[in-house]
């Protein structure tokens, strides 16, 4: 552990991923705990892989992959939305057909132009390999997230849980529907390079699902998922630094403990007040 906490003074590429590491951590708890809150979990698991297409198009125009990651995600989403509301498709079959077309798309796609190199770190992310590129666009991109997050809190907070009361006061609530999409495009495209494409979900679902188990508030929430999230992910750095070992798999093995250790917990003490156990 003292030759961690050393090397992360002597290595730049440790700092980085420390830092990315917080700030992943808390960009994917807020919004996460909106996903979870609204139901859309399973929205969560498509925009990661729908994502994908729009990467490896970015790598074969040669432009941000931030770029191609957003447009290929909420055209993701507004395709789901589409065959929801023109046919008898119910959304989790919509979801389901989504997202395995688009994860298709970009494994062809990264496959034809021969980088099966990246497409390991595209799907299973490398938080130890992040350069100054991405170090910098992750951060701009979460601290985008967050704003828009504070600015349209008291929105996204009635429509979480009231969406007949928000339809009544005036709000938009399909606007708003795909304004969560965007955040969560946004939060998956940050997240890439730290847990991957594949396990984003998992980063973005459990630690929240854990806050939700405790929380009695949407901003206790929120800064109680944040939380297990940083140190999931500070958790998994360090394990996947020392043992050489996935970062991201790592990460989400750290989050899914976390979160047995408060169910359990939260179980035995329900089952002591009950007075089945002494």
């Amino acid at each position: 552990m003292l030759d961690f906490i050393e090397h992360l003074f002597s290595y730049q590429f440790l700092n980085r991923a420390l830092i990315i590491s917080i700030v992943v951590g808390i960009v994917c708890g807020t919004v996460g705990s909106l996903i979870v809150l609204r139901g859309l979990s399973l929205m969560g698991d498509a925009m990661s892989h729908a994502v994908l297409p729009g990467v490896a198009l970015s790598f074969v125009l040669g432009i941000p992959m931030y770029i191609g990651a957003l447009v290929t995600g909420m055209i993701a989403s507004l395709f789901i939305g589409f065959i929801t509301q023109s046919s008898k498709t119910k959304p989790d079959a919509a979801i389901g057909i989504s997202f395995t077309a688009f994860l298709s798309t970009g494994i062809i796609i990264i496959s034809l132009i021969n980088s099966a190199t990246d497409l390991h770190h595209i799907l299973f992310g490398n938080i130890l390999a992040i350069t100054t590129n991405i170090f910098w666009s992750t951060i701009i991109v979460s601290a985008i997230v967050l704003l828009l997050i504070v600015i349209f809190y008291r929105p996204l907070m009635i429509s979480t849980f009231d969406s007949t009361f928000s339809r009544m006061s005036g709000l938009n609530t399909t606007l708003i529907h795909y304004f969560v999409m965007l955040l969560l495009a946004m939060v998956t495209i940050a997240s890439i390079q730290t847990v991957g494409i594949i396990l984003v979900v998992a980063l973005l679902i459990t630690p929240a699902s854990t806050a939700f188990l405790i929380a009695k508030t949407l901003p206790q929430m929120m800064v109680i998922a944040s939380t297990i999230s940083i140190i999931c992910s500070v958790t998994g750095m360090y394990f996947s630094y020392i043992y050489n070992i996935p970062s991201g798999a790592t990460i989400v093995l750290c989050a899914f403990i976390i979160y047995i250790i408060v169910f359990s917990a939260l179980k035995i003490n329900t089952r002591i007040k009950k007075g089945q156990l002494t």
